[in-house]
């Protein structure tokens, strides 16, 4: 019989994680029980996805506002921190800054505008223009953003930042001076220790921070890379990818996740006798259309995957060779004639017209978002996703 569908993606539902949980064997048994009771078969090169935050979980990888002070304090001392470029976010940041903030004398906080790294609008770019706002060279004080602009509110979240943040810091009895500006090498004019909060772009922040005179420069993938007082901690993003967990508690990106999806690609091969690829995800890397907001607040999408999942798709654009190649073409005779082409195509099509419109991203960045998609954030509670059909073509 013609197969009649492609890929098949499903959320699979697994007890809440907690510390110290073998999640290989969770995520495993969770598996071959869907396939039991929803009557699939496993094949090789299907894939099963985990959200990076049940790793995290059954790892314990958790600190405090404290343990992030402590850092912050062993770092800077009493000098005035300048904190910039952070995003907006309730879930990713108040408790980062809450830590920072407790372990600082005086926080000078510098907003990008009109938005955050990730999209998150402080003021809608039409504002600037109307304004006459250059947001590449005006540098504005909390008063003057004010004066100039008002207040405004999150799109989704109803928030108005400049306020929020200014009040996390004030909370704890510290001094917060508000400043805008997209130039890294504003903040050294009010201090020459300086907190790169950005997370894609950070690299380029210090490097700049660093060649213009900054003294004591990092970024928040230095903060919490080592244990403080037993803590959670993640050698190589410390901070980043964090999420709140309590009132004065967040979640570090998980560590170590390689030998995690090894040892449950080799389990699966055992129980089943197929090979099957294996990841851990979080964000996805797609921007919504209404806040333009791009989803992307973790370091990476996957911080583990097996090798099966390495590089990027190698496909031809149906549609073309339908309207091009073999217009000339109907029915049977052009659905083998597709067939054939597929089947021949070369091993890079880089640049060749056939593969024109198609998506040339990394695998992982492609499945990690579809995967993120599927589970939500939110109470679908589904974090282990299982898709089938993903390499398929129109050939099989």
């Amino acid at each position: 019989m013609e197969r009649v569908v492609g890929t098949v993606v499903r959320g699979l539902r697994c007890p809440i994680i907690h510390q110290g949980d073998r999640i290989e064997e969770i995520v495993v048994d969770s598996v071959l029980k869907a396939s039991e009771i929803e009557g699939f078969q496993l094949n090789d090169r299907d894939i099963v996805t985990l959200t990076e935050s049940i790793v995290a979980r059954a790892q314990g990888n958790f600190a405090t506002i404290d343990h992030i002070a402590h850092d912050v304090r062993s770092k800077f001392g009493d000098d005035p921190i300048g904190v910039i470029f952070p995003i907006l976010s309730r879930n990713r940041f108040a408790n980062c800054l809450r830590g920072i903030a407790k372990g600082a004398k005086k926080i000078i906080l510098m907003l990008s505008y009109p938005a955050d790294e990730v999209g998150n609008h402080l003021v809608d770019i039409d504002m600037l223009d109307e304004k006459g706002v250059n947001p590449w060279t005006d540098v504005l004080n909390e008063k003057q953003f004010r004066d100039l602009f008002g207040y405004n509110k999150h799109t989704f979240t109803g928030i108005d930042y400049i306020d929020y943040y200014k009040s996390l810091v004030e909370e704890y009895g510290v001094e917060c001076e508000v400043i805008f500006s997209n130039n890294p090498k504003t903040i050294l004019d009010y201090t020459k220790s300086v907190l790169a909060c950005d997370i894609h772009t950070r690299f380029r922040t210090k490097r700049i921070l660093e060649a213009n005179g900054g003294e004591k420069v990092y970024s928040l993938d230095n903060i919490l890379s080592a244990p403080v007082d037993g803590s959670g901690y993640n050698e190589e993003y410390g901070l980043l990818g964090s999420n709140k967990s309590t009132d004065d508690g967040v979640k570090l990106f998980p560590r170590d996740c390689q030998p995690v999806v090894e040892t449950i690609q080799q389990m699966l091969k055992e129980k089943t006798g197929k090979t099957i690829e294996v990841m851990v995800y979080g964000d996805g890397a797609f921007k919504d259309p209404v806040g333009k907001i791009w989803e992307l607040a973790d370091p990476v999408v996957s911080p583990a995957y097996t090798s099966g999942l390495d590089g990027t798709p190698n496909e031809v654009k149906l549609k073309y060779l339908a309207d091009n190649n073999f217009a000339d073409l109907k029915g049977e005779e052009l659905q083998k004639a597709i067939t054939e082409f597929i089947s021949n195509k070369d091993e890079n099509l880089v640049g060749s017209m056939e593969s024109q419109g198609t998506t040339p991203r990394k695998l992982t960045d492609l499945i990690g978002s579809l995967s993120d998609l599927t589970s939500g954030s939110g109470d679908k509670g589904t974090p282990i996703v299982f898709i089938q059909g993903y390499f398929d073509n129109f050939t099989k």
